[in-house]
């Protein structure tokens, strides 16, 4: 008997979701090729591992970008290996149901359908992220009452006013985790004069990254290499430096939300007002994010609970509903 699958095709992270046994797979949508065969070597894991410490013919590539596939033949094998890792060999061709940002194209929505059909699937359903976001955050969007879904991925930042099953008012800007790290290195070559690479910005943003000041100041420790000597060089990074750093697509985000608030019609601000806006995916994990929202809206603002496995199981959730149905 076949599983039916639910896929978060995430820029920075794939998500797997089998019915009857929840997430099982949880990586890092990164592969690994060898540029003089052009055989993929690795996927997952293991490939961020090797991320800016290849040789010449080995290439580390990420094969979605700001939410969309952008090179389809390295998607699909990256695909076919994390559905054969976490469901194994499937003798019936499951049916599965992927998430999308809300404004893709017709164009970038047939790439992902024609990738999971031939990954193996039998039927592929697609659910827009901020409506899986809403369902894996616990809220009933059968109900006629607005609410207010931010959810902030790898490479796109969807905002989203669902009320009765549907998506009232939106707005989706290639704005996410991918911006706040890029955001990072430019600040640190700028003041500091050091080139530091995407794996250590990230550890720069989960460690210091701050969208407000904290109550109290941290620091991190991290090397790179100098633009004029061009040797290693060390540098103390502190959490108000970071606010400074990530304030341009911090600001992107809140004009966001923003606009959608300002699109909601007059009977649903009422319902967002008292049930408030709800941040899903990774980046709303970065300090103070909320409270700068919240304070740009009125808004009382709130990280759900879970945030980076939302989508997968909202989707998951979807894909449990259609099997009662047929």
């Amino acid at each position: 008997m076949s599983r039916d699958i639910a896929i978060d095709l995430g820029t920075a992270t794939v998500l797997v979701y089998v019915k009857g046994r929840g997430i099982v797979l949880e990586e890092p949508s990164v592969v690994a090729i060898d540029k003089v065969t052009d055989r993929v070597i690795c996927v997952g894991r293991e490939a961020q591992q090797m991320l800016g410490r290849t040789p010449q013919n080995i290439d580390v590539v990420r094969p979605l970008r700001d939410g969309v596939i952008s090179r389809y033949d390295v998607t699909l094998q990256m695909l076919r290996h994390f559905l054969a890792k976490s469901c194994g060999n499937m003798l019936i061709r499951p049916r599965m149901m992927i998430c999308i940002p809300s404004s893709i194209t017709e164009v970038e929505e047939r790439a992902v359908v024609d990738a999971a059909n031939q990954a193996g699937a039998r039927k592929t359903y697609l659910i827009e992220e901020p409506m899986a976001a809403a369902i894996g955050a616990d809220i009933d969007v059968s109900m006629p009452n607005g609410n207010l879904i931010v959810d902030i991925g790898g490479g796109t930042t969807d905002v989203a006013l669902i009320s009765l099953n549907n998506i009232v008012a939106s707005e989706s800007i290639k704005v996410g985790g991918d911006k706040f790290d890029e955001a990072i290195v430019r600040y640190v070559r700028r003041k500091y004069s050091v080139l530091v690479g995407d794996r250590t910005a990230e550890e720069i943003k989960v460690h210091i990254g701050s969208a407000c000041p904290r109550p109290e100041e941290k620091y991190i420790n991290v090397k790179g290499r100098c633009q004029t000597q061009g040797l290693p060089k060390a540098i103390r990074l502190c959490a108000s430096e970071m606010t400074v750093a990530l304030d341009e697509p911090v600001s992107a985000i809140i004009e966001a939300v923003c606009s959608v608030v300002e699109k909601t019609p007059p009977e649903l601000v009422g319902d967002v007002l008292a049930n408030g806006i709800v941040m899903t995916g990774g980046g709303s994990l970065l300090y103070g994010l909320d409270q700068r929202i919240a304070k740009a809206t009125g808004i009382r603002t709130r990280i759900a609970k879970n945030p980076v496995q939302c989508v997968a199981l909202g989707t998951g959730k979807k894909l449990d509903e259609l099997s009662r149905m047929s």
